[in-house]
């Protein structure tokens, strides 16, 4: 037998060797395995299979005194009333809008930061950086719409900066740009740390070839960073495709004036009032039931066209 043919026996040898020491010990110390597994398997089927059930309301006149079970079954009336509401198109364009535009903008953010912190040399100023870069994702989505208020109120800093006394808060054409804008700003640091992660994967020695050949940086940046996070890159993508109906409730109810009502009422917002407001259980899981639908497509849509782009790489 010759020595390559001799080093790939040995290897599969171990292998299997080890492949078969591990069953015997899953085999012998199962109910350990069992102890520390039950609960998460408990808490997954409690907290998001049996909830699942509730979409039957989505098809019910639903009673709460009659519960589920009792409540008088009326079809797809509820999803024919949204989509023939004169206030359908606009929910779905305010909610498209936001995600979209929030998608196109606030995706790259992150890449970029994370394009940048790996520029940073020292270690110490590095992860000072970070650490000014993380805080704002730990501040309360509710604190943070405060926050916003204050600053973008007729008498706040911004309109003294700007020396004007606009209440931006009140006018629909701003409120996307000020949704958008505060998104990128809590999120694109926390969203950073994965794609920084990755980059740690990318070769030093190709890096350092590539300054060696007089690469620039946008050049090192195509040839050896970005080949270390391109997979990360679109599965990130993908998930956030799959989810570009779901904009943040709590942030836009928070952010939400009377005023402003033509840009700022959205899918879940109207959810929110419908269902928990208006009492008309019925109807808002019908809606909620559709924006999940279409989220869902949306995500196996966009995972299938990232195959045929990406080399038939996917999250699935």
């Amino acid at each position: 037998m010759s020595r390559p043919a001799a080093i790939a026996a040995k290897k599969e040898k171990d292998v299997n060797s080890k492949l078969h020491y591990t069953l015997v010990y899953l085999r012998q110390h199962w109910q350990l395995y069992v102890l520390f597994m039950l609960p998460a398997f408990a808490l997954t089927i409690i907290f998001r299979y049996i909830p699942m059930g509730g979409v039957l309301i989505a098809f019910q006149d639903y009673n709460p005194f009659r519960g589920i079970l009792g409540s008088e079954w009326v079809g797809f009336k509820h999803f024919s009333r949204f989509l023939s509401s004169p206030d359908f198109l606009r929910y779905l364009v305010n909610t498209l809008k936001l995600s979209v535009f929030g998608l196109l903008w606030g995706f790259p953010a992150p890449i970029l930061l994370a394009f940048l912190l790996n520029r940073i040399l020292s270690s110490s100023i590095k992860q000072k950086i970070q650490l000014v870069l993380y805080m704002p994702n730990f501040i309360s989505v509710i604190v943070l719409c405060g926050i916003v208020r204050i600053l973008l109120a007729p008498t706040g800093m911004i309109n003294m900066l700007l020396g004007t006394n606009w209440n931006l808060m009140t006018m629909p054409s701003a409120f996307r740009t000020i949704y958008i804008a505060s998104g990128i700003w809590q999120g694109a640091g926390w969203g950073s740390i994965i794609y920084t992660a990755a980059l740690s994967n990318a070769s030093k020695e190709l890096k350092e070839a590539a300054v060696i050949d007089g690469a620039n940086i946008i050049q090192q940046i195509q040839v050896v960073e970005w080949p270390a996070i391109k997979d990360t890159v679109m599965i990130q993508f993908i998930m956030q495709v799959g989810n570009i109906m779901s904009v943040g409730f709590e942030k836009a109810y928070a952010l939400q004036t009377d005023l402003n009502m033509e840009a700022s009422e959205i899918i879940s917002t109207y959810v929110y009032k419908r269902g928990l407001l208006d009492g008309d259980y019925g109807f808002s899981t019908a809606v909620g039931l559709f924006n999940t639908v279409i989220n869902v497509i949306l995500l196996i849509s966009m995972n299938a066209l990232a195959k045929k782009v990406n080399d038939g790489k996917g999250i699935y």
